[in-house]
């Protein structure tokens, strides 16, 4: 029995097809016309679709054409493989329309009851440099003009300026952008295609991974060690699965804290010297991490975007974040925005250069990077004292080995801690090694026993059901 549905007949018993004169038949075009029945509510939830093979026979086009597109629309999220039993079309979303990401999970909207949250990896609000004093500032120098300004430069010239001072390598082009995050999905809604292949550091933080689902691009697991991205992994995601992209923190990487070093660098550049790879880096943790920045595009810089965040050292709520890079990469981000938001907020830019340039805002932020480092190696080393050994990480976020994940997460929140769970992290299904992030930014000295103890109970939780790892 088989049931018409526009360009797909769906069936139960395999005999479904496409039409004929479908027009786009690259595996993009493939999946954006599946993509289309999905969203249109044509093909419901739960609906098996035809086999591979049927469907590259009715398509006259390779097994493997319409295995990429399968695998772009699973990494949507839009269809899921059950093995012998078929694919079938995912579940339905949320009431909102929107299917639950990664990040949501992560923080799941709630009221806290904890007496710490060590789950938010955000900064300690006291230790962020004085919003009010660049605020005076900005009033006395009279730059509150811009205000009425539409026709002016996107960049403040001389926040460019000071931004260039110290760039990792020479930017043809820089755009101030709303946020880190912000930065990255403009480049990949730039840059990434339905299907494209776009290497990820495995742990790998939350929303790039929503992003990349967002997009039908294809997430590859690059593992990493003490010192970054391994590169025997890179080069399996370039030369096998053929990345298009690479998307990384080099340095205080969230949520290992792990920093590139020299030697790794190198390596790393190595390999996709001879690629067409573009290389989108988040130095998340610009200011606060204590490790120097190294950067793939002091080698690489004609297919190198570095973009570098304040929010963690001047401010979440300032929104502003600098990527530079070359023209052909930057451009087409830019000329998009102007359709839209235009620029950010000049009046924003101006509060951002103050503090650049305020002694007391260096101050305070240089403060703060020794506190969090202080934070965090005070936690380390009560751990140790009880048996658990935690690598050591640069910036805010400790990457906490457990024995059971779910476990860990009852046992600390029946103490009354809050923590973020490892699983969102994972680029694969199920990570070798159970862990939770430890945020240093929320701990208190008062409360460094306490938690290093209750944390050490964590770790060796035990579940109340069995679970199986996949071997």
């Amino acid at each position: 029995m088989s049931e018409r549905i526009g360009e797909v007949t769906a069936s139960t018993n395999g005999s479904g097809r496409f039409i004929a004169d479908l027009a786009d038949r690259t595996p993009a075009g493939i999946a954006a016309a599946v993509s289309r029945l999905i969203r249109s509510g044509t093909l419901t939830p739960g609906s098996r679709l035809p086999t591979v093979r049927e469907v590259a026979r009715e398509l006259k086009v390779s097994p493997a054409t319409v295995n990429q597109a399968w695998r772009a629309l699973a990494a949507a999220g839009a269809i899921v493989a059950r093995g012998r039993a078929g694919t079938f079309v995912g579940a339905a979303t949320n009431g909102s329309g929107t299917a639950v990401g990664r990040y949501q999970r992560l923080h799941p909207p709630s009221l806290s009851a904890f007496r710490v949250d060590l789950s938010r990896g955000t900064p300690d609000p006291e230790l962020l440099p004085d919003l009010g004093a660049a605020l005076r500032d900005l009033t006395k120098d009279g730059a509150s003009d811009l205000a009425a300004d539409y026709l002016g430069e996107a960049v403040l010239p001389e926040l460019a300026a000071k931004v260039r001072a110290d760039w990792p390598f020479r930017a043809e082009r820089l755009a101030v952008l709303d946020g880190a995050l912000d930065a990255v999905d403009r480049l990949l809604s730039a840059h990434v295609r339905l299907g494209d292949a776009v290497a990820v550091e495995d742990p790998c933080f939350p929303p790039f991974l929503d992003l990349l689902a967002g997009l039908g691009a294809r997430p590859v697991p690059v593992r990493m060690d003490e010192s970054g991205l391994l590169p025997a992994e890179l080069a399996r995601a370039v030369a096998v699965h053929g990345a298009t992209a690479l998307i990384l923190q080099p340095r205080a990487q969230n949520p290992t804290g792990v920093s590139l070093t020299a030697a790794r660098l190198r390596e790393l550049a190595d390999i996709l010297r001879d690629t067409g790879t573009l290389i989108i880096e988040d130095d998340h943790s610009a200011g606060i991490a204590a490790a120097a920045l190294r950067s793939l595009g002091s080698r690489l810089p004609r297919r190198t975007v570095h973009i570098r965040s304040y929010s963690k050292s001047h401010g979440a709520d300032l929104r502003l974040a600098v990527a530079g890079g070359p023209a052909d990469l930057l451009d087409p981000v830019i000329e998009r925005r102007m359709l839209g938001a235009g620029w950010t907020s000049r009046l924003l830019q101006r509060v951002l250069l103050s503090m650049l340039d305020d002694p007391a805002a260096i101050q305070a932020v240089t403060t703060a990077r020794t506190e969090y480092r202080r934070r965090s190696t005070e936690l380390r080393r009560a751990l140790a004292r009880r048996g658990v050994a935690v690598a050591r990480g640069d910036g805010i976020n400790l990457w906490l080995p457990v024995a059971d994940e779910n476990a860990a997460m009852i046992s600390l929140a029946a103490a009354g801690i809050k923590a973020a769970p490892g699983g969102p992290f994972s680029v694969g299904d199920q990570p070798p090694v159970d862990h939770l992030r430890i945020t240093v930014s929320a701990l208190a000295d008062g409360d460094l026993d306490w938690l290093a103890t209750e944390l050490t109970a964590a770790t060796t939780a035990a579940p109340t059901y069995r679970r199986i790892r996949r071997a």
